[in-house]
């Protein structure tokens, strides 16, 4: 209260020296007595109506310490306001003859003034007061990029101890020799080991939070050719609506390298999809099944079934959701998807709207041999059980999680995630009162198992890196956004579709270890990269759609549906009683029988040696080995 009564007083006194300044500068110093007397009396109108303006625009509720572009522009507002005012209430109290016009202008110019630079002067005092001891201390650091994210960013970290911003470099040759608040645009990233050396800066932060992935990828390598470690800051939005602070600061990841552009989801439609109802999702506690239950709780379900064999990582995703998530119903259920018994079960006494099936065997290599007909009966006869059952408990949507490695299979793995997809549509076939459609798509960044992971457990043992080929490429993409394209593929799907995930360009397998090399901030000579051959089933290069496939486009666009073959209901009459009453096969048996039921099935022959490695850029992969949906830009059209 004592603050607003403080900046109150001052206003009312710098409305009275404007009106008196006025009036001494009409006069060029020698006002006369008549008007000298007439001011002193008008003063007592126009303080008054200026300062209930004042009050009215509420030029009294923030804080002149964190002065805004915004509060001056209600102190413009107001001033404007009651330069109207104020001549209007002289003239109703018949003071307005003895008023000069030149003082009606100069009382509002002088007043801005006063107002406005008492505010900016009080700020500028308080800035320097609370963070000039600071600014020659901290760590220097050198600021890539020279935009508006980069200039909310340097107003961060010239109020933190830990950074001292010492320059800009930007690419754009018009900056060069700028300055921006003081710090000096040296010229363009190339020049980061020169000014890096003639600063001291062993720290680079990457502020292009817009650009492309390729520009970020290429500041990395200059950062890494200057030697100095390079950070990187959230998103554009995030820096400009002033929510990160210096702390947000982290070093840059390899998402931050394979960027994507946001996904653009129909979150009205998911509402009204998810939101009240019953949603299951089997293998919860994997990577992507996880990610779903995150995704799907924020549409707020009316109760989230989580059902997961493996016990830990159930509790794990129940501690999470408890902690994260407390008022969320949620239901944690342990079950083996093959167990139709126990999955009847569950489907009476929950009886789920929506079921997103994640659970399967996908490790490709452990899959191919020992473990045949295991990754068989469960990717193929649990997704038939978890389907049917759903259908008969009154589901009216089911989403089978697939993959690219179902086109053109190799593997076990593939082939039983293609038969699973045929299941569903066949399955389609059989049923009106639910809608069942499979999503396809590729390896997701730090999924389970996944190669991330593994070069990050390898990297902190000192090294090497293993790679299984030099020219092996994989299609890449976030889980969060694998996550969310599933929902958008279950909102979209009218029954018996196989969705196609856009999954951007395929990555070299080999330069995705360089970037995690340079982003541990070692060497490649330090660390060493062994190529240790195609393991079994594996493939140099994935593709999107089948030989006999093709795509068309959705409304979605980074969803595609793939068009196959006619998928006869038949085959379910055979296969599944098949998968229910064999005890077991071996693995070439195993093959055998799913080279019957998935046409396009061909077991890899043994894998090729390993060639010398090159430092060629990734490219895609040679046109005959790509479908012809791969060669096409159908997903950026």
């Amino acid at each position: 209260m004592l603050r607003i009564l403080s900046v109150f007083l001052h206003d009312l006194a710098a409305a009275a020296a404007a009106w008196a300044a006025a009036h001494w500068l009409r006069f060029n110093m020698e006002i006369t007595p008549y008007y000298l007397q007439f001011m002193w009396q008008s003063l007592l109108c126009v303080v008054p109506v200026q300062t209930l303006v004042f009050w009215t625009f509420g030029l009294y509720r923030g804080m002149w310490r964190y002065a805004s572009l915004q509060d001056l522009k209600r102190l413009f507002a107001a001033v404007g306001v009651s330069a109207v005012v104020t001549p209007l209430v002289l003239f109703l109290l018949g003071m307005w003859q003895p008023v000069p016009r030149t003082v009606l202008l100069l009382d509002p110019i002088l007043l801005l003034v006063l107002m406005c630079g008492s505010r900016v002067a009080y700020r500028a005092w308080k800035e320097h007061d609370l963070y000039g001891s600071l600014r020659d201390l901290g760590k220097p650091v050198l600021v890539l990029g020279a935009g508006d994210a980069a200039l909310t960013l340097l107003r961060e970290l010239q109020r933190s101890p830990d950074w001292r911003v010492v320059g800009f470099l930007d690419d754009d040759p018009a900056k060069t020799g700028r300055f921006l608040n003081g710090v000096k645009v040296y010229g363009a990233l190339e020049t980061l080991p020169e000014h890096a050396a003639s600063t001291g800066a062993r720290h680079a932060v990457i502020a292009m939070p817009a650009s492309t992935h390729e520009a970020r990828r290429r500041a990395m390598q200059i950062c890494t050719i200057a030697k100095v470690k390079a950070l990187t800051v959230p998103s554009y939005e995030d820096l400009v609506s002033g929510k990160v602070k210096a702390s947000a600061l982290r070093e840059v990841e390899l998402d931050d390298l394979l960027g994507r552009d946001p996904v653009q989801l129909d979150s009205a439609g998911l509402h009204k999809l998810l939101a009240g109802h019953v949603v299951m999702v089997t293998g919860a506690g994997g990577s992507i099944g996880s990610e779903l239950c995150r995704q799907i709780a924020a549409f707020e379900p009316r109760l989230l079934v989580m059902l997961e064999l493996n016990e830990f990582a159930l509790y794990t995703i129940e501690q999470e959701f408890d902690q994260r998530q407390p008022k969320l119903a949620k239901a944690c259920v342990i079950a083996d998807v093959k167990d139709a018994a126990r999955v009847r079960e569950i489907m009476a006494a929950y009886t789920p709207a929506i079921v997103f099936h994640a659970a399967a065997y996908k490790h490709v290599p452990l899959m191919e041999n020992d473990n045949a007909w295991t990754g068989l009966r469960n990717n193929v006869l649990g997704t038939y059980v978890v389907a049917a059952a759903a259908a008969e408990y009154g589901a009216s949507q089911f989403v089978l999680i697939s993959t690219d490695k179902a086109v053109n299979p190799v593997n076990v793995m593939g082939a039983t995630k293609r038969l699973a997809e045929i299941v569903v549509q066949a399955l389609q076939r059989t049923t009106s009162s639910m809608s069942l459609v499979a999503v396809r798509f590729g390896n997701v960044l730090g999924s389970t198992g996944s190669v991330i992971p593994k070069f990050r457990e390898q990297l902190a043992r000192g090294g090497p890196i293993t790679v299984t080929h030099p020219e092996i490429i994989r299609y890449f993409m976030s889980i969060p956004e694998a996550a969310q394209l599933v929902l958008q593929a279950g909102l979209i799907g009218k029954g018996g579709e196989v969705f196609l995930l856009d999954m951007g360009e395929p990555v070299r397998i080999i330069d995705l270890a360089r970037d995690m090399i340079r982003l541990s901030g070692m060497s490649e000579e330090q660390v060493g990269i062994v190529f240790t051959g195609l393991r079994p089933g594996e493939k140099l290069y994935e593709e999107l759609v089948g030989h006999d496939e093709s795509s068309s486009p959705t409304q979605h666009p980074k969803l595609r549906i793939v068009r196959s073959g006619t998928v006869e209901s038949a085959p379910l009459a055979e296969l599944i009683p098949w998968l229910r009453t064999t005890l077991t096969l071996s693995d070439a048996d195993t093959k055998t029988a799913l080279a019957r039921w998935v046409s396009e099935y061909r077991p890899a022959a043994a894998p090729p040696a390993p060639i010398a490695p090159t430092d060629a850029p990734a490219e895609r992969p040679a046109p005959e080995m790509l479908s012809a949906h791969a060669r096409s830009p159908a997903f950026r059209s």
